[in-house]
Parts: C-alpha cells; sequence; structure tokens
C-alpha cells in the first residue's frame, strides 16, 4: 500500500524541508471539514512536523508538540485524531478507501513521537489502480498496468512449461488445416476437369476419389491425434496447478486464507483449474486449426472470385458485431454464476462441518431452506444463462446461413449464364460453409474464453499473493529461502515494539516490550479479546507483526528458515485437531521419521500410553475426523504426545485444559509438567490457578502489557491480576 504519493510542485514547495529534516509519509486525504470532496488536500508527515496542506492553507504542527495519534472508523470513512496538551483535536477525515492506509500513517506517527526513526511500511495491496482505477483482484500489480498481467500473458506463462507439447499439438492443428482446405480444391478438379470433359478418363476420377478418401481418413487420424494430446495436456496443467494452489494456500499467511471462505478456496482449487482442462480439450484443441482456415479461406475465396467472396462476407461485420456487443455482459454473467456457486459450496461445507451443531438445535429444516434458497438463486442465474446462449446461438446461426443463401443464389445465376463452373460453385460453396461453420464455433469462443478469463484471474489471485511470513527479512535484501539461518533454538524471546492488528486500522497488540530468557515459563492472562492468542500467534509464525521486531535468540523471526524454526515448536491448543487416520499417525505428524519406540515413548510421557493400549487396534485405531470417536481429553494428550515426540525447545500451550473434567486435567497437568521442563514456554488460561508453575505473569489489558511479575508480586501490587484472582475465587465459594 502505498505510504509516499508523489507530490504535485505546488505541494513540495509548500512543504519547504530543511537541513536534515525526510519526508517519511505522504498520503491524500479527500473529505474536507465540512463534509465537502477535496481532490488536493495531503498530509505530509516529516521527520519532525506534521503538515496538513490544502489550497485553502498549509497547517504544520512539531512531532515534539504531540502527544498521540490515532484514527476512529466513522460511516463511510475515518479520521485521524492528533492528542496535544492533553487535547484531543481532528486533522483530517477520508473516504473508506483510506482507512488502512491511515492507521499506518497514526502508528508511523506515534513511532516518532516516542523518539524513535522507523520508518512504517505497508505490506497491504492497493485496492484500486492509483494509473487506471480499476479494482485490483488482490493482487500486488494491477494486471491491466503491469507488464505481467493481462490475459494472453498470463494464458502464455500457463503454456511456458509445457512448450514442447504445445509445439507439436500446433503442427497437428496445421496439418488438419492443410487437410481440410485441400479437400474442396480436388472434389472441383474432379466436377470440372475430370466427369464434366470429354478428355477426363476413369484413371484420373479414381486417383481423384483416392486422394479425397486420404484426406478424409487424414483429418480424422489428425484429429484423434490432437484431441488426445490436447486432453492429456489439459488434464496434466489441471493437475499441476492444484499441485500449486494447495502448496501456496499452506504457505500463505492466515489473513489471506480468513479473508476467503473454505468453499470458495475449494472451487478455485477443483473447479478453476477443470475449467482451464475444459478449455485446453475443446477449444484449445481447435484453435490453430479455425485460425489457419478462416484466413486461408478467406484468401481462397477472394482468389476465386471476387463477387460472390463479398456476398459471403457482407454478414460477417454483422455476425463480429454481435459477438463483441455482448462480450462484457458475457463477463458478468459468469462472474456472477461463480459467485453463486461458490455460496452453495461453502453453505454445503459449513453444514457438512457443523452438523452436529445443526442436530443439536434441531435447525436441519432451516439449514434444508437456507441451501435450497442458495441453489435456487444458482440455479436461476445458471437457468437465464443458458436461457441467453440458447437465444444468441441460433440468431448468430441465422444471420450466418443467410450469407450461404447468398452466395448459392448469385452463383447459380452465373452457372446459367455461363460465368461459373459447377466444380468452382462447389469449391466455393464449401469454403463458405467452412468459412460460416468456423465463425460460429468462434462465436461460442466468448463464452469459453470468459470461463478461462475468469477462472484464471481466480487463481492468479492465490498464486500471484507474496509470502510475507515466509519471505521476510532475507527476501528483500533479495535472498531466498535457502539463505534463511538454520537456528538451533535456546529460548530467548524478546518482543521490540511489537505492534500488530489483523485489519490495519485495528490494533490488536500495541507496543509490546518483553524479554524472556531460556527455559523460563510465561502465564499470560487477561480479559477475551486483549490479544493473548495473538501474541502466541506471533510466537507461532502465523502472522507477520506490523510493526516492532521479534527476536529468537537476537535474530529476527523472519530471518529464520520456517521449516527449520516449526520443526523446534511444540504446541498445545484448546481445540486439538486430529486427523482422519489411526492414532500412530496423528502422534507422527510432527515427526513422520520418528520410530515406533520413540512415538510409545511420548505417548508415555503424555499419559496417554494406557487408553491408547485399550482401543481396539492399538495404535493402528482409526479416529475419523477430528478425532471425533475420542474423547476431549484423550485427543488432548495426543495433541501432548505429538508436542513431545518434536522434542521442541520453544513450547505454546493456549488453554491446554480448558473444558476438561478433573481427573483428565490432571492427568494431562502431569504431562504438562513433564513436557515444559527446560523449555522455554508460553502458557494461556483462564483458571489461573493452573499457571501456578509460571516463572512470570504477563496481564494484557487494552491491548498492551498491563502487568508483569510473579505470582507473589502480582499479588502484592492489588492490581488486575490482583482483581482477577479475587473474581475467581468468589466465583468459586460462590
Amino acid at each position: 500500500m502505498i505510504l509516499k504519493y508523489d507530490l504535485p510542485r505546488e505541494v513540495t514547495e509548500a512543504l519547504a524541508l530543511t537541513g536534515e529534516e525526510k519526508l517519511y509519509y505522504a498520503v491524500p486525504y479527500d473529505i474536507d471539514g465540512k463534509g465537502n470532496w477535496n481532490k488536493d488536500g495531503y498530509v505530509l508527515v516529516t521527520t519532525t512536523r506534521i503538515v496538513v496542506y490544502s489550497k485553502a492553507e498549509v497547517k504544520s504542527i512539531p512531532i515534539a508538540d504531540c502527544d498521540a495519534a490515532k484514527t476512529e472508523a466513522c460511516i463511510g470513512g475515518g479520521i485521524l485524531i492528533l492528542s496535544r496538551a492533553g487535547a484531543e483535536e481532528c486533522l483530517v477525515h477520508y473516504s473508506a478507501k483510506h482507512m488502512s492506509r491511515y492507521a499506518y500513517i497514526a502508528r508511523g506517527i506515534n513511532i516518532l513521537i516516542s523518539g524513535r526513526f522507523e520508518e512504517v511500511e505497508s505490506n497491504e495491496y492497493e485496492k484500486i489502480c492509483p494509473k487506471c482505477h480499476k479494482a485490483i483482484p488482490g493482487t500486488k500489480e494491477c494486471p491491466h498496468c503491469s507488464k505481467t498481467g493481462g490475459f494472453l500473458r498470463s494464458f502464455l506463462r500457463l503454456l511456458a512449461p509445457y512448450k514442447a507439447r504445445v509445439f507439436g499439438i500446433s503442427l497437428l492443428m496445421i496439418g488438419a488445416a492443410v487437410v481440410t482446405l485441400l479437400n474442396p480444391a480436388v472434389q472441383r478438379y474432379l466436377i470440372d476437369d475430370v466427369l464434366r470433359t470429354s478428355s477426363g478418363d476413369i484413371k484420373t476420377a479414381y486417383l481423384c476419389l483416392g486422394a479425397m478418401f486420404f484426406l478424409s481418413v487424414s483429418i480424422v487420424v489428425i484429429n484423434i491425434l490432437k484431441s488426445y494430446y490436447c486432453t492429456v495436456l489439459g488434464a496434466q496443467i489441471a493437475k499441476d496447478l492444484r499441485g500449486k494452489l494447495f502448496e501456496k494456500i499452506q504457505m500463505l499467511s492466515l489473513i489471506f486464507i480468513n479473508d476467503r471462505r473454505p468453499g470458495e478456496l475449494m472451487n478455485r482449487i477443483i473447479s478453476d483449474t477443470g475449467k482451464i482442462r475444459e478449455f485446453m480439450q475443446t477449444t484449445f484443441c481447435n484453435l490453430f486449426t479455425v485460425l489457419f482456415i478462416f484466413i486461408w479461406d478467406m484468401i481462397f475465396m477472394l482468389c476465386i472470385n471476387v463477387k460472390l467472396a463479398l456476398c459471403a462476407f457482407i454478414f460477417i461485420p454483422v455476425a463480429v458485431w454481435l459477438t463483441g456487443a455482448f462480450r462484457n455482459n458475457i463477463h458478468r454473467r459468469f462472474h456472477l454464476q461463480y459467485k453463486k456457486n461458490d455460496d452453495v459450496s461453502s453453505n454445503l461445507q459449513d453444514v457438512i462441518s457443523g452438523m452436529r451443531v445443526v442436530k443439536t438445535y434441531g435447525k436441519e429444516k432451516e439449514e434444508s431452506e437456507k441451501f435450497n434458497r442458495l441453489a435456487q438463486e444458482y440455479c436461476k442465474v445458471q437457468s437465464k444463462n443458458e436461457i441467453f446462449w440458447a437465444v444468441f446461438f441460433p440468431l448468430l446461426n441465422f444471420i450466418m446461413g443467410l450469407g450461404v443463401f447468398f452466395v448459392i443464389t448469385v452463383g447459380g445465376f452465373d452457372i446459367l449464364g455461363e460465368k461459373l463452373e459447377p466444380g468452382e460453385l462447389f469449391q466455393f460453396i464449401t469454403y463458405t460453409q467452412l468459412l460460416y461453420q468456423y465463425i460460429s464455433w468462434m462465436s461460442y469462443m466468448p463464452r469459453d474464453i470468459m470461463n478461462l478469463v475468469s477462472s484464471m484471474e481466480r487463481i492468479n489471485d492465490v498464486l500471484d499473493q507474496e509470502i510475507y511470513v515466509e519471505e521476510g527479512v532475507v527476501a528483500a535484501k533479495g535472498g531466498s529461502q535457502d539463505d534463511k539461518i538454520c537456528h538451533d533454538i535456546k529460548g530467548d524471546i524478546s518482543f521490540r515494539h511489537a505492534t500488530f492488528g489483523y485489519k490495519s486500522y485495528q490494533p490488536v497488540l500495541w507496543d509490546i516490550n518483553l524479554d524472556v530468557k531460556e527455559g523460563e515459563m510465561i502465564g499470560i492472562v487477561g480479559a477475551s479479546g486483549a490479544g493473548k492468542s495473538t501474541m502466541i500467534n506471533l510466537l507461532m509464525r502465523l502472522y507477520q507483526i506490523d510493526d516492532g521486531k521479534l527476536l529468537i535468540d537476537g535474530h529476527e523471526i523472519d530471518s529464520l528458515r520456517s521449516d527449520y524454526y516449526h520443526s523446534q515448536l511444540g504446541v498445545v491448543l484448546q481445540e486439538t485437531f486430529l486427523f482422519s487416520g489411526t492414532i500412530l499417525n496423528n502422534i507422527r505428524f510432527s515427526r513422520p521419521d520418528a520410530t515406533m519406540e520413540e512415538v510409545i515413548m511420548a505417548a508415555k510421557l503424555a499419559n496417554a500410553h494406557e487408553f491408547i493400549c485399550k482401543t481396539p487396534d492399538g495404535y493402528n485405531t482409526y479416529v475419523g475426523e477430528k478425532g471425533h470417536t475420542l474423547s476431549g481429553g484423550e485427543r488432548q494428550r495426543i495433541a501432548i504426545a505429538r508436542a513431545i515426540l518434536n522434542q521442541p525447545r520453544l513450547l505454546i500451550l493456549d488453554e491446554a485444559t480448558a473444558s476438561l473434567d478433573t481427573e483428565s486435567e490432571y492427568m494431562i497437568q502431569k504431562a504438562l509438567e513433564r513436557l515444559t521442563k527446560g523449555r522455554t514456554t508460553f502458557a494461556i488460561a483462564h483458571r489461573l490457578s493452573t499457571l501456578k508453575n509460571a516463572d512470570r505473569l504477563l496481564v494484557i489489558d487494552n491491548h498492551r502489557i498491563a502487568e508483569i511479575g510473579s505470582h507473589e508480586e502480582l499479588i502484592a501490587k492489588k492490581g488486575m491480576y490482583y482483581r482477577l484472582i479475587k473474581a475467581q475465587l468468589e466465583m468459586q465459594n460462590g
């Protein structure tokens, strides 16, 4: 996202930078103080001052006079608020399209106010192209303005890994076109020069018939071959794209995943790649053949008889205009159809995943009605599209049929007037039919191409996403994943002015500073929504901090090789996820190469071995999707065994004993005591008694660290932690 716009000359002159002063941010604001649109205003932030520019006035505020800056969301926009001398003032108004941008500006101003000079950078994409002002489909660059954008370039990039196969298929297409064009010429020679002349003999006739038979067989063989190879190529491309999409989705940040519905992502992997396979199999298979025949057909027709050619061509502009006129309409229709399909798929996935809740509340009928309503909307859009095609194509075919009628009529009169030979007219009629046949075929192309364009846009929306969490610092310096540090974690963790928000204008953690020593256990407490889980999400490297630093043993977390870092991480969450498969495979998920002895040892340490041995097939017992055949405590102990097997250096526990009965909690607490020994541990718990063994407790409130210290220190302080303990004791005694 752009935080420093190119400024007009008059704005630069009004700013008048002095000495070592540097311009950090320069962004427009588009609403004036009276609520009217303002296209000429700018907010400029330098290392020493904030300048609000408009043609009416230029306002300059020294950074040293400011206490804080913040943004507030309003209806359809927002405001930038500056605190000075204990009072707040509205600096500028802006529309909704600048919401995220001004959140970064406020953050940058606060960093300067604190005396630091780090410049904030935004990894978010622009939603509107600043050049062409068109919507950008979730990619870093506008596909209309960038050199890598555009349908043709995207399609050529798609085919690039298969150059040899595409070249071979292209030769077959051209061969099919040549054979198709030769057949009418042989037929004309047979009629005019053999059958209608006294000099013609039976041997020449047989030769012509043999040539016609050979050409007919050749076109069949060539068509079979190109159809076969195009089908194989389409299937291969679809398979490769599915693999790339699945791999890329796993590498992308959770912010991207959470912004898309599961059904939508499933459709991109399955349905959209299938559309590309269909295009290769049906449309691309004949593309060069049609173009080659179309061009040479017109040339041959002009060479044979210009008058008849003009009679044939007269309806082509009408057909082309009609097809072009409905192109945008076709694009909109199919985009809407895809959206409705995504709605149906997402609803189906939600209901199937949450069937237990649906049945518990007896909402089968309501969910069926909702699904039927979505299916009806999809059916309605699909029916309208098919009715459109059912009317559009017969109309095109009728217009093109008029061209053949005119050629036969005019050519017939020329034969009666002895101006044209019958074989010549037969050849011309064949070429005219070929011409309109392929124009008719090309009239279907907008539908096929719009299908392809829509699918490729949705696929490229995923493939073109930048992997910020993976690339990090090394990529910014021009390196690659192989250049990252393979570091054996000791366990020293440091947060340096760390700030993060799932939405840039809504920070969840603000200016977090914390130093954790190797082997230390940190308990994290606070109200729901304070940012506890967000903190461990940053440690798990599921998200990248917006500002500040997160250091692991003195190294920035982005500089560590991701797979190596995660191999030293152990995680036990409240909602334990088990994959469909055996208990053995679920424990081995953290270390697939672990021996059976190591798995059993991990299970024993997690107090899971005893109950596993009582299952029907022991470690080979199938647990079903999400482990629904096991109790909550059993799933939790398998998760602990999975974490132990990994022998982690950094351990993260998020409500690991929540919602369990007393016996299960006792068993898991014993397992956790063995697991946390000698490891740097971050543990979240609402039941504060479970954090009694923590070295220090971290109290998060209002998105900041409110208190930190041992249990005894915080009790003596009688602050927020003391009030939380007191409230829980009153609830237990009450």
